[in-house]
């Protein structure tokens, strides 16, 4: 535990994890950080009033949300979309709309729920309601392939110079829980992928999910991942969630339930798998 600006916040490090960089298709485990409230049930509502689901997403943020050469929508939000309806055995349309009209849109009727890895702030809790949370943003560090192993916690690190985004959740993480390190600070997570190639630093500290990403785009050729995954609501928000029209309870419901059977029958985690080859938790 440490103190940030009065509050005292918790350092959480997974040891359960859906995998890690380098992890082959066979030896990839499927159990994850629990997603769900083990004291809550999530039984399926009376659907019949609820005829179909209209999903709104962007399609520019590749492997999450994109649209293919062929002009379809692609990407982990839109087929979680599809599954979900699959599981409700409901009809359902995702329509791409511009990222900064996507609450507009839902407030105007135009869709009845956003999925686009939306995670929920004071602005939007006060006119949305959102449903559990179906993946976490984790913290992660990231190092060069040629960096001695070792065990990444507040002794180890010290002296080490961190590449971290200026002014990100990620920077004021580090220098609360890390104190020992030396932070480098870069306008951008691109520029300080780079000072992390170039060997300008020895870490790389950041949001797991985009890092995956890049580590992918770069079949972890230069680098990959160290330690474990840093979970913290304060910091980092409350996972990616599907946000919905604020009186919109059964919806709620339903989609909390179908959230529920796709992670407990293992496809939440096949399609987190298929979507993020470098696993961000």
């Amino acid at each position: 535990m440490f103190k940030f600006n009065g509050f005292i916040v918790g350092i959480v490090c997974g040891a359960v994890m859906l995998g890690g960089a380098g992890a082959s298709a066979g030896d990839k485990p499927v159990a994850g950080p629990a997603l769900f409230d083990p004291q809550r049930s999530y039984d399926l509502p009376d659907l019949a009033e609820l005829h179909q689901i209209r999903f709104l997403t962007e399609n520019d943020y590749p492997p999450l949300q994109f649209t293919r050469s062929d002009g379809e929508l692609a990407g982990f939000n839109v087929e979680l979309a599809r599954l979900i309806c699959e599981e409700l055995k409901i009809t359902c349309t995702v329509q791409p709309w511009r990222w900064d009209k996507l609450n507009e849109a839902l407030a105007n009727g135009a869709g009845d729920a956003i999925i686009a890895s939306q995670k929920p702030t004071r602005d939007t809790a006060t006119t949305q309601t959102f449903s559990e949370p179906y993946y976490l943003t984790p913290a992660r560090f990231v190092a060069a392939r040629d960096l001695p192993a070792g065990e990444i916690n507040a002794d180890t690190i010290k002296g080490k110079t961190v590449g971290v985004v200026s002014g990100s959740a990620h920077e004021a993480y580090l220098k609360a829980a890390f104190p020992g390190a030396l932070a480098k600070i870069y306008p951008s997570q691109a520029e300080a992928e780079t000072a992390l190639q170039a060997h300008q630093v020895e870490l790389l500290f950041g949001d797991g999910l985009s890092l995956s990403i890049w580590l992918a785009q770069n079949d972890g050729a230069c680098c990959g991942f160290r330690g474990g995954p840093y979970f913290s609501s304060y910091f980092f928000g409350e996972g990616a969630r599907i946000a919905m029209r604020r009186d919109d309870n059964i919806l709620r419901a339903a989609l909390n339930a179908a959230l529920f059977r796709l992670d407990k029958d293992g496809r939440l985690a096949e399609l987190y798998w298929k979507y993020f080859p470098v696993g961000f938790y």
